[in-house]
């Protein structure tokens, strides 16, 4: 499959579910946001509907993204159901971390190629702080779960503020280091504002190679993380969705006045 820009779309990110066990400053307000309806969210069989119609279309990559996807009840035998789909190349997720230490074997066994992490800082009170409540050693402990699995390459996204320079980002670079891990530096974004740029280590944010579109937890299809347009899956049908996410995904992101981060996926 082939945009207006030519930039071959392989890649599906789907959000299973807008909750998260943590609150990142970045990510979601602390309190006076309107989780969605659980008879709004697509069941898992949705889900892999979808996902055998967008693989069929072309897609070979497929992220599972949250919220935070380890607290969606089930989630380890959806991944199965993904991983059983003829075509995928590469099925990974990302995820803070905080339940890998209980489900990494379990995710590798149900097919899982790999993980993406956070982990903003190695400083425990930071890290409390940024998370409003989360405890580094909880993920700490993810990461070596994952890497004992097998869920290689295991990726830490680091978010910063201004430069991969930081003292907190340079101290997760010599911890990547030490650890066999790869980092990726995602400077912090702004959906209303439109602030964005290129992944240092990654991909993302390069909008003249953009290859996805993100499948929201309650059935939009969206050709930018950084636009406001949707196509709803249950109302068009997976293929149409799929076909005008595609036939109208812009040039470049601009803004999105109508969503956040923790109901997108990132």
């Amino acid at each position: 499959m082939y945009d207006n820009y030519n930039r071959r779309i392989n890649y599906l990110r789907i959000s299973i579910t807008d909750r998260c066990n943590l609150r990142c400053s970045y990510c979601m307000p602390e309190e006076g946001f309107e989780m969605l309806q659980h008879s709004d969210i697509l069941s898992f069989e949705e889900i892999a509907e979808v996902t055998k119609v967008a693989v069929a279309l072309g897609v070979s990559k497929v992220r599972i993204t949250g919220g935070e996807p380890l607290v969606r009840k089930g989630v380890v035998d959806l991944v199965k159901m993904l991983a059983e789909i003829p075509g995928i190349d590469d099925l990974s997720m990302t995820s803070n971390g905080t339940y890998l230490a209980r489900y990494a074997d379990q995710l590798k066994a149900a097919g899982l190629n790999r993980i993406n992490i956070s982990l903003d800082t190695l400083d425990s009170e930071k890290y409390r702080k940024i998370t409003r409540g989360g405890k580094l050693e909880d993920v700490l402990n993810g990461i070596k779960a994952a890497k004992d699995a097998g869920l290689f390459p295991v990726k830490i996204n680091c978010v910063v503020q201004h430069s991969s320079d930081e003292p907190d980002a340079q101290m997760v670079a010599a911890y990547c280091i030490d650890n066999g891990l790869q980092v990726r530096f995602i400077h912090q974004m702004s959906l209303t504002e439109g602030h964005f740029s290129v992944v240092e280590g990654g991909s993302g944010g390069d909008c003249s190679t953009c290859n996805r579109l993100r499948l929201t937890a309650n059935g939009k299809l969206m050709p930018c993380l950084f636009n406001g347009i949707e196509f709803d899956v249950r109302q068009l049908g997976a293929e149409a969705a799929i076909r005008k996410a595609i036939e109208e995904k812009p040039a470049c992101g601009s803004m999105n006045l109508s969503g956040e981060f923790y109901n997108i996926g990132g």
